[in-house]
Protein backbone atom coordinates (compact mmCIF):
# COMPACT_ATOMS: atom_id res chain seq x y z
CA UNK A 1 0.00 0.00 0.00
CA UNK A 2 2.70 2.34 0.86
CA UNK A 3 3.87 2.33 -3.34
CA UNK A 4 0.16 2.97 -4.02
CA UNK A 5 0.40 5.74 -2.02
CA UNK A 6 3.74 6.96 -2.92
CA UNK A 7 2.15 6.79 -6.70
CA UNK A 8 -0.70 8.46 -5.93
CA UNK A 9 0.92 11.55 -4.60
CA UNK A 10 3.50 11.40 -7.09
CA UNK A 11 0.17 11.83 -9.21
CA UNK A 12 -0.84 14.49 -7.51
CA UNK A 13 1.82 16.39 -7.47
CA UNK A 14 2.19 16.03 -11.13
CA UNK A 15 -1.29 17.19 -11.52
CA UNK A 16 -0.35 20.79 -9.67
CA UNK A 17 2.90 20.97 -11.93
CA UNK A 18 0.59 20.79 -14.84
CA UNK A 19 -1.92 23.44 -13.54
CA UNK A 20 0.90 25.46 -12.90
CA UNK A 21 2.10 25.26 -16.48
CA UNK A 22 -1.28 26.20 -17.65
CA UNK A 23 -2.30 28.93 -15.51
CA UNK A 24 1.63 30.70 -15.43
CA UNK A 25 2.32 29.94 -18.94
CA UNK A 26 -0.72 28.74 -21.41
CA UNK A 27 -3.12 31.29 -19.84
CA UNK A 28 -3.75 33.38 -22.43
CA UNK A 29 -3.34 30.49 -25.47
CA UNK A 30 -5.82 27.88 -26.15
CA UNK A 31 -4.75 25.04 -23.61
CA UNK A 32 -5.25 28.19 -21.07
CA UNK A 33 -8.47 29.73 -22.69
CA UNK A 34 -10.31 26.16 -22.68
CA UNK A 35 -9.39 25.60 -19.11
CA UNK A 36 -10.89 28.97 -18.08
CA UNK A 37 -13.28 29.40 -20.91
CA UNK A 38 -12.23 32.66 -21.08
CA UNK A 39 -12.03 34.88 -24.27
CA UNK A 40 -8.86 36.72 -25.29
CA UNK A 41 -9.47 39.84 -24.07
CA UNK A 42 -10.55 38.00 -20.39
CA UNK A 43 -7.96 35.88 -20.25
CA UNK A 44 -5.15 38.91 -21.03
CA UNK A 45 -6.54 40.89 -17.98
CA UNK A 46 -6.86 37.95 -15.71
CA UNK A 47 -3.46 36.67 -16.63
CA UNK A 48 -1.64 37.82 -13.26
CA UNK A 49 -4.18 36.41 -10.95
CA UNK A 50 -4.01 32.69 -12.92
CA UNK A 51 0.24 33.20 -13.01
CA UNK A 52 -0.29 34.05 -8.73
CA UNK A 53 -2.78 30.95 -9.14
CA UNK A 54 -0.04 28.54 -10.84
CA UNK A 55 2.55 29.72 -8.49
CA UNK A 56 0.87 28.51 -5.45
CA UNK A 57 -0.02 24.97 -7.45
CA UNK A 58 3.58 25.26 -7.95
CA UNK A 59 4.62 25.37 -4.26
CA UNK A 60 1.82 22.61 -3.46
CA UNK A 61 3.68 20.64 -6.13
CA UNK A 62 7.24 21.23 -4.78
CA UNK A 63 5.82 20.46 -1.19
CA UNK A 64 4.49 17.08 -2.53
CA UNK A 65 7.64 16.31 -4.21
CA UNK A 66 9.56 17.32 -0.97
CA UNK A 67 7.03 14.84 1.04
CA UNK A 68 8.28 11.75 -0.89
CA UNK A 69 11.66 12.27 -0.74
CA UNK A 70 11.83 13.13 3.14
CA UNK A 71 9.18 9.84 3.27
CA UNK A 72 7.26 12.21 6.06
CA UNK A 73 3.34 11.07 6.63
CA UNK A 74 2.49 14.19 8.55
CA UNK A 75 4.03 16.28 5.48
CA UNK A 76 2.66 14.03 3.35
CA UNK A 77 -0.64 15.01 5.21
CA UNK A 78 -0.31 18.58 5.67
CA UNK A 79 0.40 18.92 1.80
CA UNK A 80 -2.50 16.57 1.03
CA UNK A 81 -4.98 18.29 3.17
CA UNK A 82 -4.00 21.94 1.16
CA UNK A 83 -4.74 20.11 -2.00
CA UNK A 84 -7.75 19.14 -0.39
CA UNK A 85 -8.51 22.63 0.94
CA UNK A 86 -7.82 24.50 -2.06
CA UNK A 87 -10.14 22.11 -4.30
CA UNK A 88 -13.01 22.14 -1.99
CA UNK A 89 -12.49 26.14 -1.95
CA UNK A 90 -12.22 26.74 -5.71
CA UNK A 91 -15.08 24.45 -6.65
CA UNK A 92 -17.10 26.60 -4.10
CA UNK A 93 -16.53 29.77 -5.26
CA UNK A 94 -15.06 29.15 -8.96
CA UNK A 95 -16.20 26.10 -10.55
CA UNK A 96 -17.52 22.87 -9.45
CA UNK A 97 -14.95 20.81 -12.23
CA UNK A 98 -12.45 22.05 -9.75
CA UNK A 99 -13.47 19.39 -6.78
CA UNK A 100 -12.83 16.87 -9.18
CA UNK A 101 -9.79 17.57 -10.98
CA UNK A 102 -7.83 18.50 -7.92
CA UNK A 103 -10.00 17.52 -4.44
CA UNK A 104 -10.51 13.97 -5.08
CA UNK A 105 -7.14 12.40 -6.03
CA UNK A 106 -5.88 14.51 -3.31
CA UNK A 107 -8.55 12.55 -1.19
CA UNK A 108 -7.72 9.69 -2.66
CA UNK A 109 -4.17 10.13 -2.21
CA UNK A 110 -4.46 11.03 1.46
CA UNK A 111 -6.45 7.60 1.99
CA UNK A 112 -3.96 6.02 0.63
CA UNK A 113 -0.90 7.00 2.56
CA UNK A 114 -3.19 7.01 5.70
CA UNK A 115 -3.85 3.37 4.91
CA UNK A 116 0.13 2.65 4.41
CA UNK A 117 0.41 4.19 8.08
Amino acid sequence: MHTVAQVLIGAVAALHVYFLVLEMFLWQRPPGRALSGFDADTARLTAPLAANQGLYNGFLAAGLVWSLAIDSLATQVFFLVCVIVAGVYGAATANRRILLAQALPGALALGAALSAA
